[in-house]
Formats: structure tokens, sequence, C-alpha cells
């Protein structure tokens, strides 16, 4: 994960605003987590989103993320909870942590995060040391399809909702822009703040670049990292993925 690739994130109650509403991952985990002993690792677990609620279920919990803004989030959130949830900085290619898991996740398509084939490899290489064998890894990622992939190069409406501080009315635009060559996404997100009058006063633009894997690639990548594919779903409701998916949601076992 780049150090230049953080701007949608170095404001976490934005962040939050936009993302905690997204629970359709919660339960899929707890399913699986609820048959595991011992810690269970979210990788790049930023504000907590799902770190927090499977720690109220009575789990035990390590949440690591590179990104010292969002572990602060996430740590004053699950203090005012008085959960105990170790927090640890660190890049999630190279982890040293001294434990290992029966289970790691990582959600909210933060697999895509990682840009580089190097980059990849370090984070499966980190996930494989850190599982026990027979561990599970769990993680989603967008599907590349050509609706996902070849979007048009300008402002696209996404959606709108009300800032929790301004009580302002935000309407959201994105502008993607595909490099085919590295399989890398380029999305520029316009948030733009809506007046008394419905007039725009304020404007804020944030950059971020996704990696994009194909399925038969993930297959090779994730075998030569040591990883057998239980399952791929396009949802986490464990449907079985196809051409017309959005998403790829993976489980896989440590060989």
């Amino acid at each position: 994960m780049g150090i230049d690739n953080f701007e949608e994130y170095e404001d976490a109650v934005l962040y939050d605003q936009e993302n905690d509403m997204y629970h359709e991952d919660i339960k899929f985990l707890e399913k699986y987590a609820s048959t595991i002993d011992g810690p269970i690792i979210d990788i790049a677990c930023g504000t907590g989103r799902a770190t927090i609620p499977l720690a109220k279920a009575g789990q035990e919990l390590i949440g690591v993320d590179v990104h010292e803004g969002m572990l602060r989030a996430a740590e004053k959130k699950s203090s005012e909870l008085e959960l105990n949830i170790k927090w640890e900085k660190q890049d999630c290619t190279n982890l040293n942590l001294d434990v290992k898991s029966n289970l790691i996740f990582t959600v909210g398509n933060s697999f895509q995060h990682f840009l580089t084939n190097n980059a990849l490899d370090g984070l499966l290489s980190s996930v494989h040391k850190h599982l026990h064998d027979g561990g599970l890894f769990i993680f989603g990622t967008r599907f590349p399809s050509l609706d996902e992939l070849l979007q048009p190069p300008t402002e696209e409406y996404w959606r709108s909702y009300i800032d929790q501080v301004s009580q302002q009315k935000v309407d959201v635009y994105t502008i993607s822009r595909y490099d085919a060559l590295t399989q890398l996404q380029h999305y520029t997100t316009i948030r733009k703040f809506a007046g008394v009058n419905g007039v725009n006063v304020n404007e804020k633009r944030t950059h971020i670049t996704l990696r994009y894997v194909f399925p038969k690639e993930m297959e090779r990548i994730l075998s030569n990292n040591g990883f057998e594919i239980l399952g791929i779903y396009k949802d986490w409701n464990e449907t079985p993925i196809d051409e017309n998916s959005y998403e790829m949601i993976y489980v896989c076992r440590k060989l």
C-alpha cells in the first residue's frame, strides 16, 4: 500500500460517515469467527468497522493498519465501548506480530490497495506466516467487469448524504480512469457541500488508486503463496460467482 495513496483516509470522521452503514460482510465473518479459537486478525482494519462488531460478539481481535489516523479513531471507538482489542500499526506486506491465528481477514476491498505483484505477494506471505496450518484467510475485492473498469472519464453521480458535522447535504461524484497495462483504476472522488439554498459552498476532491485482479490470475497468485481456495462468491450471502458479479469473496485455507 503506497504512502501516497491515503487521501481517502485522512478524515476518519468522513470515512465512517460514508462506510459505517455497510454490514453485509459482518454476518459472514461472524459465522466463521464463531468456530475459531484464539486471536482473529483484521488486516487493513481502518477504523474498525468489522473489527469492533466481532469483538463485541466475544471474539479476541487484533486490528492491523499502516495508517495512524485510522487506528487512533478505531482505538477511540473501542475504548468507549470498553472492548479489549489490540491495535497494531504495521505494514501489512511485512507483518511481524507475535501471534499466529486460525482466521485472518481483510474486507472493505482493502485487498485492492496492494498495487504491485510484489505488494500482493508480501501481503499473502505475511498472512501465510501468521496463520496456523489449515487456518483461513477471507477477503473481498471488486470483480473486474467491463462495466467496472471502463467507466466514462467524466463526473458520475454516486450518492448523497447529510454531513454529521456541518449538517450540509453532500453530493458525491466520481471520475475514473483505468490503466490496462498496470491493472490500476485511478479514482477521483468529488464531494460537493450544499448550502441552505442548495448552492454548492464547498468542494473536496480526493484521489485513490486501486488494483484489479482477474479470477484466473487470482488462482495462480493464491496457489503460489500457499493457499487453497475453498469458496468464491459474488456476495456475502455465498451466492456462486458468475460473469455478472460485482464482487469476488474468497475463503482460502493455508496449506
